[in-house]
C-alpha cells in the first residue's frame, strides 16, 4: 500500500486476502469458488484464461484446482479429507488409560498338508481338519484357547500357495508365528514363504517339527534346511525355539505352548482395555440369513454390542457378536477374535476396523472412501480398457477364457482370482470379469451370457432361478470346494488338456456280392455300395446276419482296375480288408470314422 502512495499519491486498493485453501482429491468449480470466497464466474474466467472451458458444476481434479487457486493468488494445500486417523487422534482423552497385559496372537503357518490344523485341533481338542474339503484349510480360522498359564489366540492360515495374501494378513495381525514343518517332508516352498512373511513383519518364530510319530521323521534335516533359510535354533545359538511334536499323538504340545508363552512374556504385550476398540478384519463373508459377517480380531480396546464400527469403506452398528463357537457375547477385549454382524456391506479382508462414537462421521468417511475408490477404479478400468485394446491389436490371436467367480468368503475369492489369473500364458489368457462373495445370482448368469464367460462357484451354489437361466443360455457353471481342483481344471482347459471326446460317424453301408480268392493277395470282395460312401482309409465293421464279426481297416479300394479314394452309393467296387480273409457273399460292411472332438472350458 505504501508503495502505491509513493507513486504520486495514488491510493491502491486494499490488499486482497490470501487464503489457505484445502483441496480434496476432487472438487467442483462452485465448491472451489466458495472456498476462496469468490464468485464462481471468477473461477470460470480464470480457467478460460488458462485455456479450459468449464461449467459451474464441473469436477476438477486436485492438481488442476491447485493451479487455479495459485493463479488466483491464494495458497493451495492438498487436503487429506480421508484421514479418519487424524480425526481419531484429536480425541486424546484415552491417553490416560493404562495399558494392560494382553494375550498373544499366534499365527500357525507352514506348507500345505504339514499338519497346521491338526496341531490346532489337538490344542483345542476339536475336530476341524476332518471337516475340511480335501483336508486343506481355505479360510483363516481364529480361535482363542485357555491354557494353564493364560490365554492364547490362534489364527490358522491356509498353506496352499494360492493363499499368499491371506498368510501375509495373518503375519501382520500377529505377535508370534508357529511355523509347522513336517519331519518327513522338510522345508517346502510355502515354508520358506512363511519364514519371509514372518521376517517382513518382524515377528518371532517358534518352529514346531510335526509328524514325529512317522517312521521316516528326520528332525535334523529340518533344522539344517531352516538354518539355510536363516531360522537358527536356540541350541545352535539362534533365537528360534524348535519343538518336536506329533499332532496325532499329542506329544510335545505342552512344550510348544510353553515356548509360545515364554516368547510372549519377552515381548511384554500390552494394550489399553477400556477404550473404543481398534482391530483388523481377518475374513468376511455373506451369510444368507444374517447378511455381512466379518471376523474381526480386536487389537486394543473393548468392542461392545451396539458400537459403530468403520472398516475401510464399510460401516455399521454391531448388532450381534459371536465367538468362534457361535455363542453370543456382549463384549470382546484385546486379542479376542469375534464375528460381528450389522455391517452395511462386506469389508475387505485385511482392513483396519475402528470404533467411532459418531455414526454420522462413520457414514461420512465410509461414503467418501467409497467415492474415492469408485473414482480410482474407474480410472483403472479406463486404463485397462486401453491396454486391452492395444494387447488385442498386438496379439489378435490370443484366446481369452472369461470367468465369473463367486466364493463363500473374501479371502478365498481373492486367492482364487489371483491363482487363476496367474495361469495366463502367451496364447491363452484368463480374464476374471467379475468376482464377489455370495451365491451365484441371475445377474452373474446374465453377465456371463453377455461376455461368454464360465461361472466358477467356490463353496457356493446357484439358486434355482439362476440355474434355470444358465440352462437356457447354455452357461457353464462349475462348482469347486478345493482351490487346487479349480486351478487344475482351468489349467487343463487352457492347455486344451481336457481329453478329446471320441465321436463315431457312420459313413455308409456296403454289401458283398462276390468273393474272389487270389493267391498272395487273399480274399477280394466285389461289393455294391448300398448307402452313403466308402473311403479308402475308413474303418469298417464286418456284419454277418447283423452280428459284428470283425472290426478293422480297409486295405485297398478299387473301382474296376484303378485305385479309388472313395466310392459313393449306387456304385460297385472291389476291396480287401486288412488282416482278414474270412468274408462271404451277402456279408455287409458298415463304414465309419472316429472323430476326435477337443473338449475345452472355452
Amino acid at each position: 500500500m505504501a508503495k502505491g502512495e509513493d507513486q504520486g499519491g495514488f491510493q491502491a486498493p486494499t490488499e486482497p486476502l490470501v487464503r489457505e485453501v484445502h483441496i480434496p482429491e476432487t472438487i467442483s468449480v462452485s465448491e472451489l469458488a466458495h472456498k476462496m470466497a469468490v464468485k464462481a464466474t471468477e473461477v470460470i474466467k480464470t480457467m478460460m484464461k488458462m485455456g479450459s472451458m468449464v461449467t459451474i458444476n464441473q469436477v476438477l481434479d486436485q492438481e488442476t484446482a491447485m493451479i487455479v487457486v495459485e493463479e488466483m493468488g491464494h495458497k493451495a494445500l492438498a487436503a487429506k479429507l480421508d484421514d479418519p486417523d487424524a480425526f481419531l487422534e484429536d480425541k486424546a482423552d484415552h491417553k490416560d488409560v493404562p495399558p494392560e497385559a494382553r494375550a498373544p496372537v499366534v499365527t500357525v503357518m507352514g506348507h500345505v498338508d504339514h499338519g497346521k490344523t491338526s496341531l490346532l485341533d489337538y490344542i483345542r481338542r476339536a475336530k476341524v481338519a476332518a471337516g475340511e474339503a480335501g483336508g486343506i484349510t481355505q479360510h483363516i480360522g481364529a480361535y482363542h484357547v485357555e491354557t494353564e498359564r493364560g490365554m492364547i489366540t490362534f489364527l490358522d492360515t491356509p498353506g496352499h500357495e494360492a493363499f499368499t495374501a491371506m498368510r501375509a494378513r495373518g503375519a501382520k495381525a500377529t505377535d508370534i508365528v508357529i511355523l509347522v514343518v513336517a519331519a518327513d517332508d522338510g522345508v517346502m516352498p510355502q515354508t520358506k514363504e512363511a519364514v519371509h512373511h514372518a521376517k517382513a513383519a518382524g515377528v518371532p518364530l517358534v518352529v514346531a517339527i510335526n509328524k514325529m510319530d512317522k517312521p521316516d521323521a528326520n528332525p535334523d534335516r529340518v533344522r539344517q534346511e531352516l538354518v539355510a533359510e536363516g531360522v537358527v535354533p536356540e541350541e545352535y545359538g539362534g533365537d528360534s525355539p524348535f519343538v518336536p511334536v506329533s499332532a496325532k499323538q499329542g506329544t510335545g504340545i505342552d512344550e510348544l505352548l510353553e515356548q509360545v508363552l515364554l516368547q510372549a512374556e519377552v515381548l511384554e504385550l500390552k494394550a489399553q482395555k477400556d477404550v473404543p476398540a481398534k482391530g483388523l478384519i481377518i475374513e468376511a463373508r455373506l451369510d444368507k440369513g444374517r447378511g455381512a459377517v466379518a471376523t474381526m480380531l480386536v487389537q486394543s480396546g473393548t468392542l461392545k454390542r451396539g458400537d459403530i464400527v468403520l472398516a475401510g469403506q464399510v460401516f455399521g452398528r454391531v448388532r450381534a457378536m459371536l465367538d468362534e463357537n457361535g455363542k453370543q457375547i456382549n463384549a470382546a477385549g484385546p486379542s479376542i477374535p469375534v464375528e460381528i454382524l450389522g455391517l452395511s456391506d462386506l469389508p475387505a479382508a485385511g482392513e483396519e476396523a475402528i470404533v467411532l462414537a459418531d455414526e454420522k462421521k462413520a457414514r461420512e468417511i465410509a461414503l467418501f472412501r467409497q467415492g474415492k475408490f469408485r473414482d480410482v477404479k474407474l480410472a483403472k478400468q479406463q486404463a485397462a480398457k486401453l491396454e486391452n485394446l492395444l494387447d488385442q491389436m498386438k496379439e489378435g490371436e490370443t484366446k481369452t477364457l472369461q470367468l465369473v467367480i463367486k466364493a463363500d468368503v473374501q479371502g478365498s475369492q481373492e486367492a482364487l482370482v489371483h491363482a487363476l489369473t496367474k495361469l495366463s500364458t502367451e496364447e491363452v489368457r484368463v480374464n476374471v470379469i467379475h468376482s464377489a462373495v455370495g451365491g451365484i445370482s441371475e445377474s452373474d448368469v446374465n453377465l456371463a451370457q453377455a461376455s461368454g464367460a464360465v461361472i466358477i462357484g467356490f463353496n457356493t451354489r446357484a439358486d434355482a432361478s439362476s440355474r434355470k437361466l444358465a440352462e437356457n443360455f447354455g452357461i457353464d457353471i462349475r462348482y469347486y470346494n478345493i482351490i487346487y481342483e479349480a486351478v487344475d481344471e482351468v489349467k487343463a482347459a487352457l492347455s486344451g488338456m481336457l481329453s478329446p471326446e471320441k465321436r463315431e460317424n457312420t459313413l455308409g453301408l456296403v454289401e458283398i456280392r462276390q468273393v474272389f480268392h487270389i493267391s498272395r493277395v487273399g480274399a477280394i470282395a466285389g461289393c455294391y455300395v448300398v448307402e452313403g460312401l466308402v473311403k479308402r482309409h475308413s474303418r469298417v465293421r464286418l456284419l454277418r446276419n447283423n452280428v459284428v464279426l470283425w472290426d478293422g481297416e480297409l486295405d485297398s479300394l478299387k473301382r474296376f482296375k484303378d485305385d479309388a479314394r472313395e466310392v459313393k452309393a449306387g456304385f460297385e467296387c472291389g476291396l480287401s480288408l486288412k488282416g482278414n480273409n474270412d468274408i462271404m457273399e451277402k456279408d455287409q460292411l458298415e463304414v465309419y470314422e472316429i472323430q476326435e472332438v477337443a473338449r475345452t472350458l472355452l
